[in-house]
């Protein structure tokens, strides 16, 4: 893919306009994988995650963060399997410590196995190196207590940065963002209670 950047001059705002609209269509028309980059008026690239892919069929792709805890993973299964879904369970390292029961019986029903970080830091405050790490050791604990190599990475917090994106491309991951935010963790009850 080809990606040409302009930057904005007032004699050319007309044109800017108008390729603006010919980028949009070119994005929309890239491959599922492809990142849009966009180039903002002080010249810098901004990387952006992937938020959705365009597909024929009406589809949805539901993902978890695995990060907190782990009562309801048995009955969360259960649901998924019931209704011949499959999902991406995005887990950070400790996590994975913590649960590698859990994370063996996600892999073992099909599931896709994320990585979320090692540590769910705010990526956007680490060096390259250090989001590297924290990359790296998840995904070498997911491998490791599965067999399953991760290529879908997603930034605790939803924070990306060029070089968090950058970073994990790098590495082998495509990034990941929601475009639908369920809220879940503005509230008070927890999934087991509303069961």
């Amino acid at each position: 893919m080809i990606i040409k950047t302009f930057r904005l001059r007032a004699k050319n705002i007309a044109a800017a306009v108008v390729l603006t609209f010919v980028a949009a269509a070119a994005v929309k028309a890239a491959p599922p994988a492809a990142k849009a980059v966009f180039s903002i008026a002080s010249g810098e690239k901004r990387l952006l995650p992937i938020y959705s892919v365009e597909t024929e069929e009406p589809e949805i792709a539901i993902s978890f963060d695995a990060a907190w805890g782990a009562d309801d993973t048995d009955t969360l299964l259960e649901i998924l399997e019931d209704n011949d879904v499959k999902t991406t369970f995005f887990m950070c390292g400790y996590w994975i410590d913590k649960y590698p029961d859990e994370v063996k019986k996600i892999a073992e029903a099909g599931h896709d196995l994320g990585n979320h970080s090692a540590t769910h830091p705010h990526m956007s405050k680490l060096t390259k190196e250090q989001i590297a790490d924290e990359i790296k050791e998840t995904g070498n604990k997911i491998e490791e207590l599965t067999g399953v190599k991760s290529e879908l990475f997603r930034a605790p917090f939803g924070e990306y940065t060029n070089d968090v994106i950058s970073t994990a491309e790098e590495l082998g991951y495509y990034t990941i963002q929601w475009d639908v935010d369920t809220l879940d963790t503005k509230l008070k009850t927890t999934f087991s209670n509303q069961l």
